[in-house]
């Protein structure tokens, strides 16, 4: 009689974490465990003090045009290559793979010395930021629609808190000397261990958003999900937009950064300016690719090709500027002669950024009128702040510079996601994030070629700042132009001319 009431207990127990594993708490548990310690890089705020100290005993200018530029052209080379795999492979070899990478990256900063395997360094981590897109690629595919808020909450929350937890991890380690910077990587290795463990747990997906998609009744109850009101979709597209938050130096590049198909799912609601891309399975994979092609040139539409020009255009300057701005605090302060707060910095400015964007959904503003005129004039303070940096010549002055500009950039590219979010499904919204990403990539190559490259100009930190504060002054100009024409044009609509509207009719004969 005991046993059969012990063996019903088992079998209760077995069957609770079975409906666990199977459900989404059990995949969003997982990914979150991934995302945090994947994030969490104590060193990474330190790291231009370690390449160019006593450890690594690199120059400012090794580091500047030999060594940072590779990591841009790693990343523009396997970008779109890691964006198909990703969908191809079903996004959990390529968590692993990241991870793997990473795991690579601070390993070689650990044990090699050189130029060259600091070159070889960068091109390791150009994969891990491609492979950013398959974090929040993968929980789409094992969730349901009506999960999607509440998931993409927790995993970009997450990985917030590890950039923050590494930054202050970082800072308390360095300034009461606690732990040498050999030390503090093999801390990071074990945090990657600990992250790489946890994706191999990762259930594999059955099913990807473009070739491995199921058709018929059930895709198309999944597709349509449960349905969020106005305000929650406000709060979950600002939840997601710190790509945000990965502005990291040069082995935490932004992928923009980040950062990432960061939601925007539940609009289906509202009116989609293209329907969802469908592509039948047997169709083979050319069919896939130029199904996505076309679905692609469907997708920009007038206003959203302003808003997606903005972004790659702000989000190119925005990595210039994170990559390298380590470069320009140990110009201005070495930090052989001064406690550096690189790790206290970043971490307060990605509160603000994260604040910055969660500020947007309390903004009640007619953006389709008087967006590109915000994207003209706070793109003009970020260049202010820019130059101050530049010309300020105090590490404190830079700091607070530096949160600013930060946080500018993060309520910007909130307003520019939402607004290019708001009316595309989720397949759409991918492809037009991979697409303004490569562009801002491209761009971003170019500038690293010409400007930064020793093969190039090679120029200095201070006059690589100059040209990005340049860069974001004709930004400004440019959006200001349009925005004011914008609204000059859109009021003359609403009210007609004064004349016209006292015109006496004239009399029936």
């Amino acid at each position: 009689m005991g046993g059969g009431i012990h063996q019903t207990a088992r079998l209760r127990t077995m069957e609770t974490i079975t409906r666990f594993q199977e459900g989404w708490k059990y995949h969003t548990t997982l990914l979150c465990v991934y995302g945090f310690f994947s994030t969490v890089k104590p060193l990474e705020p330190f790291l231009i003090p370690y390449l160019t100290g006593p450890d690594m005993n690199f120059t400012t200018e090794q580091v500047n045009n030999q060594i940072f530029p590779v990591w841009t052209y790693s990343y523009l080379v396997v970008l779109l290559p890691v964006f198909l795999l990703t969908d191809y492979l079903r996004y959990k070899p390529v968590i692993v793979l990241q991870c793997v990478n990473l795991w690579a990256t601070s390993g070689l900063l650990l044990w090699s010395h050189g130029v060259a395997a600091m070159q070889v360094m960068q091109f390791f981590y150009g994969m891990v930021t491609a492979c950013d897109v398959a974090y929040f690629s993968y929980i789409y595919s094992v969730v349901e629609p009506r999960y999607y808020q509440k998931v993409t909450a927790y995993c970009r929350s997450v990985q917030l808190l590890g950039y923050t937890v590494g930054s202050v991890l970082g800072q308390l380690l360095v300034s009461f000397d606690l732990m040498s910077y050999h030390e503090i990587l093999i801390l990071n290795l074990v945090l990657i261990s600990i992250a790489l463990a946890t994706s191999f747990l990762l259930p594999m997906p059955q099913k990807s958003m473009f070739f491995h998609r199921q058709q018929g009744k059930e895709e198309q109850i999944t597709q349509r999900g449960a349905s969020t009101n106005s305000n929650d979709v406000q709060t979950m597209d600002i939840m997601n937009s710190d790509q945000v938050v990965s502005s990291k130096s040069s082995t935490g590049k932004d992928s923009t950064e980040e950062q990432v198909h960061k939601g925007n799912f539940d609009r289906n609601n509202r009116t989609e300016v293209c329907d969802s891309v469908t592509v039948n399975d047997n169709t083979g994979h050319t069919s896939v690719l130029l199904q996505l092609w076309r679905d692609f040139l469907k997708c920009y539409s007038r206003q959203l090709l302003c808003w997606s020009l903005w972004w790659a255009l702000a989000t190119c300057g925005y990595n210039q500027t994170v990559n390298y701005v380590q470069v320009l605090w140990e110009h201005v302060q070495p930090s052989q002669n001064f406690t550096i707060y690189n790790g206290g910095v970043e971490a307060i400015s990605n509160l603000f950024g994260a604040a910055a964007a969660y500020t947007v959904g309390f903004i009640n503003v007619n953006w389709s009128t008087w967006g590109e005129l915000a994207l003209g004039s706070f793109s003009g303070l970020g260049a202010g702040v820019l130059f101050l940096m530049t010309f300020a010549g105090n590490i404190w002055v830079c700091y607070a510079s530096y949160v600013s500009f930060k946080f500018l950039y993060m309520l910007l590219i909130t307003i520019a996601m939402f607004q290019i979010a708001a009316d595309l499904s989720v397949e759409r919204y991918a492809l037009i994030f991979g697409a303004n990403n490569f562009c801002a990539l491209v761009l971003q190559t170019t500038i690293t070629v010409v400007v930064v490259d020793s093969k190039g100009l090679g120029l200095n930190i201070i006059s690589q700042f100059i040209v990005y504060g340049t860069y974001f002054s004709i930004i400004a100009l440019l959006f200001l132009v349009r925005g004011i024409y914008t609204v000059v044009s859109r009021s003359h609509t609403v009210h007609p001319p004064c004349e016209q509207e006292a015109r006496p009719e004239t009399p029936a004969t």
